[in-house]
């Protein structure tokens, strides 16, 4: 009767440590997935600083070409009446 026990007992731990190895390869294949979706994150990042940037750049050039040809014009006044119109 004990071995009968002590069987089961085994095959009940080998259960459980086949559990675990699943497990732990399911936390591996999620931290790899995890990693991935970082490392387009960044990407994508990176991409929209640029863009970020580059439109920075352009609304600079632009407001300075309004300040030159319109040198009273200026900026808060007009959002002003664009908002009192609404």
């Amino acid at each position: 009767m004990l071995l009968y026990v002590l069987i089961g007992l085994s095959l009940s731990l080998a259960g459980v440590a086949g559990l675990q190895l699943m497990y732990l390869f399911y936390l591996d294949r999620l931290d790899k997935q995890r990693k991935r979706h970082v490392h387009q994150l960044e990407a994508e990042c990176r991409r929209l600083a640029s863009l970020l940037v580059e439109a920075e750049r352009e609304l600079k050039v632009k407001t300075e070409l309004i300040s030159v040809a319109y040198p009273d014009f200026e900026d808060e006044e007009a959002w002003a009446d664009v908002i009192e119109d609404r």
